[in-house]
């Protein structure tokens, strides 16, 4: 598709909304498309102002030099996310404080920086300077987040410049990694190598990128724009919960392509996507992922900041007059129609443990705890694949990695060097099924701890419940925010201050039960009152899971079982 011009007001493909359409007589939602082309608040507003690519400039030319105090408050809260940059919480100030303070008061004078990672897709030898940089300018941090990415803490503005340098001398990026901007495009992890694939997406993931990344057609979108592709059955890329995804299915007449779904996303507001009823053959897919963007860029909402995702104008507009516009406006031409995705053809979708690829040899998934790894880390695992054979790695939506390439006489020597690295390719369920957020160590967000406290409950439940074995999901959240998914977990722990029995404020969780994705998604129950303290948290979660073994049917999941039971068997 041709590339759209700079200017909101001219920012139309051909056959789009006339720019020129009379303003309505009230503000609407903020519409390019229909005319409303004023910032509406002041995120719109700095958006017009200066583009956010442009930030990078003043970066490598000011503020790397003069540092921290030199930077403009709206490059500084805004601008900067375009290049993966969020100014990270100063320590000691408790979670009461988050929503009180003004944003000067919580910002420390370092950043979080993101690495944007498409696919999950990664050389050892890229694996080794991402290791690299955390050791040298981010105090060893280096976080696997569930979008695939790495996130850096305590980067310094004076760094910056050497980090991208590093960064992209290995084909890596931190380019719209943040901001309203098409985030990391996720892709299924073993795309091209899983003997059970329906299709492998990475050729139009690869398209998608060049057509989209640093293109200023693309770089001011009403909020984040989130993309997954895959052709994997197992269905392991969270689609229902992305603002577009292309799922692998198999049409009768046409073969291997994708199933199209929109308007997907949680937050405070979670809404699952929709399908569109469109088969997608993979020639095809980058086109549609241009009209699917560019409507969101000329028909989304950008009057208020907390209505400004796509789900929003989706769930306005319905599924038959999205993909209406999408065909008439942008596309030029009708969608096929298409099958849905058939169920999951597994139960865990992450993708751990040893299994074959369609060459003979095998990839190995493994499980840190709760995404938390570190520099040294990251740079042992670049070893250590390298030791066995392969130059390759993937990171996973749920926090994991996985090792490509292995030959069969290796795999053993493999998993115990992994193992030894306190890296299980063998993990319990809780390590499995457990993930955080970054939590109030870094995020100005938080209200309570994440990371130190999913581990200490992945711990606590092995130690109590060794002989547990079913899959289950729980996920640890600072905030209502859901950056953990929380509203699709078996267990999804909101974070939020709560009263002890001595009636003091201390962390804690607002519980939800029986979220789930695939096939029968649906946000998790929450039972009523049903908080629970950070102290409190182990005996609880081993209360509830203990009521679940002892009443569940046959077969039965703990999503389906927390439908059912009451609510005293729930609390």
């Amino acid at each position: 598709m041709a590339a759209t011009p700079q200017k909101p007001a001219a920012a139309q493909k051909p056959g789009a909304a006339n720019p020129r359409r009379k303003v309505s007589r009230h503000r609407g939602e903020g519409q390019w498309a229909v005319g409303h082309l004023t910032p509406l608040n002041g995120n719109e507003q700095f958006k017009k102002d200066d583009d956010g690519l442009n930030v990078r400039t003043r970066i490598e030319t000011i503020y790397s030099k003069r540092g921290f105090d030199s930077i403009d408050p709206n490059d500084l809260r805004g601008r900067m996310r375009w290049w993966g940059l969020y100014t990270q919480r100063k320590p000691g100030i408790d979670g009461g404080k988050t929503a009180i303070l003004e944003p000067e008061e919580l910002d420390d004078k370092y950043f979080m920086l993101r690495v944007r990672i498409d696919g999950g897709a990664l050389t050892t030898r890229q694996l080794r300077v991402v290791g690299e940089i955390s050791q040298e300018f981010a105090r060893g941090t280096a976080d696997l987040t569930d979008r695939q990415n790495v996130q850096y803490h305590w980067i310094r503005i004076e760094d910056v410049p050497a980090i991208w340098e590093r960064l992209e001398g290995v084909g890596l990026s931190t380019v719209t990694a943040c901001g309203d901007t098409p985030r990391v495009m996720i892709g299924s992890p073993v795309a091209g190598i899983a003997e059970d694939e329906i299709i492998d997406g990475t050729p139009a993931l690869e398209e998608m990128k060049r057509r989209v990344l640093g293109n200023k057609a693309y770089s001011n979108l009403p909020r984040k724009f989130k993309t997954a592709i895959s052709g994997s059955p197992v269905l392991d890329v969270v689609h229902e919960i992305n603002d577009v995804a292309f799922v692998g299915v198999r049409h009768p007449e046409h073969g291997p392509g994708f199933d199209l779904w929109v308007g997907g996303g949680l937050s405070t507001n979670p809404k699952l996507g929709v399908r569109l009823g469109a088969w997608v053959p993979i020639e095809d897919v980058p086109d549609v992922y241009e009209g699917v963007l560019s409507i969101f860029r000329d028909y989304g909402y950008r009057r208020l900041r907390n209505r400004a995702r796509l789900k929003f104008l989706v769930a306005d507009w319905g599924a038959e007059k999205f993909r209406q516009v999408l065909e008439d406006e942008y596309l030029k031409r009708e969608l096929t129609d298409g099958p849905a995705p058939e169920q999951p053809s597994q139960l865990w979708r992450d993708h751990i443990g040893v299994h074959r690829q369609k060459d003979g040899r095998f990839y190995v998934g493994f499980a840190p705890r709760v995404g938390r790894v570190d520099g040294t880390t990251l740079t042992k695992i670049a070893d250590v694949a390298e030791a066995h054979g392969s130059g390759r790695v993937r990171t996973t939506v749920e926090q994991k990695m996985i090792i490509l390439d292995v030959e069969e006489s290796q795999v053993d020597s493999l998993v115990e060097s992994l193992e030894a690295l306190d890296l299980s390719a063998r993990p319990s369920p809780f390590r499995r099924g457990t993930m955080a957020c970054t939590g109030i160590e870094f995020c100005k967000l938080a209200i309570v701890e994440t990371k130190a406290r999913g581990a200490s409950l992945i711990d606590e439940l092995e130690r109590r419940m060794p002989d547990f074995e079913e899959p289950i999901t729980i996920n640890l959240n600072g905030c209502p925010n859901a950056c953990a998914r929380i509203q699709v977990a078996d267990i999804g722990l909101k974070g939020q201050l709560v009263l002890n029995d001595e009636g003091e404020q201390v962390e804690g969780y607002q519980v939800h039960l029986g979220g789930a994705l695939g096939l029968e998604a649906g946000f998790g129950r929450k039972v009523r009152g049903l908080k629970v303290t950070a102290d409190e948290l182990p005996d609880y979660v081993e209360r509830v899971l203990g009521r679940f073994q002892a009443e569940r049917a046959d077969g039965e999941r703990f999503a389906a079982w927390v439908t059912r039971a009451s609510e005293e068997a729930l609390s």
